[in-house]
């Protein structure tokens, strides 16, 4: 098998020969160039506290030690904020040897501070799913700004398959950007690319959205349709700086407008765990064609979902809290982000879930 990331066209195979199948049939709608989305079942598990399997062990069997109750999701149920609750996934795989898996929330999952990660049968990390791997997915869901009503079917997490070790080495990365610019700036290159906050925007003074603490519900399938002033406070700034508040859930944007090439796939990543008293948590997958010229886009920038810790800390303008780290796909997809799929996000600015609507 050719080494890299599959694309949408090696999905399709492993469809077909049943290495990823599912209570219902896959859409095509769930197949994007690099990833497979991944569906909510009908049930959900509220749960006393996050776990994992453990090797030798089933989800199933310590789903026991942990259910306070179940709920069923056909005609809607709402997953409050601050709970903890587990989902059967419609989708399970059966693994071949070489390839291996990750899952990630989907951009607007993470944009409303959902934490959502994949677990499975014998796992010992959340959202790695190893080479041979036989069995179901199951999604941890726990709201952390707002109540979601969610039903079977949404999609809030995905999923991308490697063959083999796919990741660009530092030397290879900066090759890539003198052929073809990453970002539109200087590139900063170490154990992939860097990005940092943008407090200094163009024009205005808006910076980011700060998450206000007590609000409605977010009901997942209504797009555009919540005043986002009902739900977020926004961040303005002259200084280049802003004062980040322990428990606070912030969206801020890159000061760098990204690329990512049609034969390249690529992931964010945290840049350094003691930059401070914060964490840039990330839907983490960019699609090939992320913000490049051959999906209609001139780069795009990544919108950065923080949350500060256990003190006040200083962010100021072009401190790097990230970077992307990218892969070679096995080949070019199909379809490429932004050209030929419907996409939110394509030549994206500071932007909110697509739930909200300014003004």
């Amino acid at each position: 098998m050719t080494l890299g990331v599959l694309p949408d066209r090696f999905l399709k195979e492993m469809i077909r020969k049943g290495e990823i199948s599912a209570e219902m049939p896959v859409t095509p709608e769930q197949i994007q160039p690099a990833s497979l989305d991944l569906r909510l079942g009908t049930q959900a598990y509220r749960i006393r506290a996050s776990f994992l399997s453990g090797k030798g062990r089933r989800v199933e069997a310590r789903l026991a030690e942990f259910e306070m109750h179940r709920m069923d999701l056909s005609n809607g149920a709402v997953l409050e904020k601050g709970c903890v609750y587990l989902v059967p996934l419609m989708e399970s795989l059966a693994l071949p040897e070489g390839l291996t898996a990750v899952a990630n929330a989907k951009s607007s999952t993470g944009r409303l501070d959902l934490l959502t990660r994949v677990i499975t049968d014998d796992g010992t990390e959340f959202d790695r799913i190893p080479e041979g791997y036989t069995g179901p997915l199951y999604a941890e869901i726990c709201p952390r700004s707002f109540s979601v009503l969610v039903r079977p079917g949404m999609r809030l997490n995905q999923i991308r398959f490697r063959a083999g070790q796919a990741a660009l080495s530092d030397a290879e990365l900066k090759a890539l950007h003198s052929a073809e610019p990453l970002v539109d700036g200087e590139a900063v290159i170490d154990h992939g690319l860097g990005f940092s906050v943008d407090l200094k925007p163009a024009e205005g003074d808006l910076v980011g959205y700060r998450a206000k603490p007590h609000t409605g519900v977010i009901d997942l399938d209504r797009i555009a349709h919540y005043p986002a002033s009902e739900f977020w406070e926004e961040i303005r700034t002259r200084e280049g700086r802003i004062i980040l508040d322990p428990g606070a859930f912030y969206i801020l944007v890159s000061r760098e407008a990204v690329t990512i090439p049609p034969d390249f796939a690529a992931e964010m990543a945290p840049y350094l765990a003691m930059v401070g008293e914060f964490r840039v948590h990330y839907a983490g997958f960019f699609d090939p064609g992320f913000g490049h010229g051959a999906a209609g886009g001139q780069g795009s920038r990544g919108v950065l979902e923080v949350r500060c810790h256990e003190a006040p800390f200083v962010l100021e303008h072009g401190q790097v809290v990230g970077r992307l780290v990218y892969e070679r796909m096995a080949e070019r997809p199909e379809r490429l982000y932004g050209a030929d799929l419907k996409s939110n996000y394509q030549g994206q600015g500071l932007k909110l879930a697509k739930h909200f609507r300014i003004g």
